[in-house]
């Protein structure tokens, strides 16, 4: 199986990740749980997850996961800390305070000494980058994080983040974890020949685009039930464009004459771009788990490249998944 590498850092993963959103929220934790050794067993290694994903208790199933299998030596494991999990008004954002405090917390939720990447969720602009870079340094010197990364941040600000920890020896941001799909490649403007050109690892979310390119929605007023559109409401409900639905059904078609589902198209798609190191995928269900794992050996054909790009052009968007980044201005309807 392929393998590649996690920026500079000469950490290895499979070029599909598993996403944790889903554990307990809606999948029950028992299968979550089987999830999780499902997935090590068929050849992923990297698990992504959150201090608040269910509020922590992502980051707990996943710790009493990996302590009963005993597998946890062999696992990348990701999560994330900026948002609020309490009351606390410094419960919050990238402060120095935030996050020595988040990772100790996660750390006895996961059941382990070490975060392998620790990501920032979201830019917090009202905190210094050298308070920020400062604090995840030490963390990285305590032995508490392997490495740091980012989530949907802007190029620019992931730039100056590797720059200022390279010129003022803090922590070196190793990867950037955005929203990448079909529907919405805005990332390839800037962020991708910038993560390419300084070796930063590109992790994607939302391959995809919540069911959209899996054919799930037939319409952008009424979202499927167990959709995230229709559980959660809200950022969900906004990425779902009537133009997102339209090239979902041509999406489909395309799909099917290249001899493969949706789901593993769509999947497939991002992982063999340029740059990606890892795509996340969030399967709710085991079942859903088995029909993406032939996707670690699949390759995607120019010919269906061609036809991908002529639904949607490269740099550009029909649905709007960076709803949840105050930074993006550019809103798609």
């Amino acid at each position: 199986m392929d393998t590649r590498l996690l920026g500079r850092t000469g950490v290895r993963i499979a070029p599909l990740c598993l996403g944790t959103d889903n554990i307990c929220n809606p999948t029950p934790e028992k299968e979550s749980v089987a999830l999780i050794d499902r997935a090590l067993d068929g050849g992923i290694n990297l698990i992504d997850t959150s201090n608040s994903y269910m509020a922590g208790m992502s980051e707990q199933v996943i710790g009493k996961a990996l302590k009963d299998n005993g597998r946890r030596d062999q696992v990348v494991l990701a999560t994330k800390a900026h948002y609020p999990t309490s009351d606390d008004v410094n419960d919050q954002g990238n402060s120095r305070r935030h996050l020595i405090k988040a990772c100790e917390d996660s750390l006895m939720r996961l059941q382990t000494d070490h975060i392998d990447l620790y990501q920032l969720h979201r830019p917090a602009p009202e905190t210094h980058l050298e308070e920020t870079l400062g604090a995840l340094g030490d963390l990285i010197a305590q032995g508490k994080v392997r490495y740091a990364g980012t989530t949907t941040h802007p190029a620019w600000l992931v730039m100056e983040m590797v720059m200022m920890g390279e010129n003022r020896g803090l922590a070196r941001i190793v990867s950037e974890q955005s929203p990448y799909n079909l529907l919405d490649r805005r990332i390839e403007n800037e962020l991708v020949p910038m993560c390419s050109k300084h070796d930063v690892g590109l992790l994607c979310w939302s391959p995809m685009a919540m069911g959209i390119l899996a054919g799930r929605y037939d319409s952008a007023a009424a979202p499927p039930g167990r959709s995230r559109a229709a559980l959660r409401g809200g950022i969900y409900a906004e990425r779902v464009s009537r133009r997102a639905v339209d090239v979902g059904a041509e999406f489909v078609k395309l799909a099917k004459q290249g001899g493969l589902s949706p789901a593993q198209l769509a999947v497939l798609w991002v992982r063999d771009q340029p740059a990606v190191t890892g795509a996340i995928i969030g399967p709710k269900t085991v079942d859903q788990l088995e029909h993406l794992l032939p996707v670690l050996e699949m390759t995607l054909g120019d010919d269906l490249r061609q036809a991908c790009d002529n639904l949607v052009a490269p740099g550009s968007a029909v649905a709007d998944f960076h709803n949840s980044a105050p930074w993006m201005k550019m809103r798609i309807s």
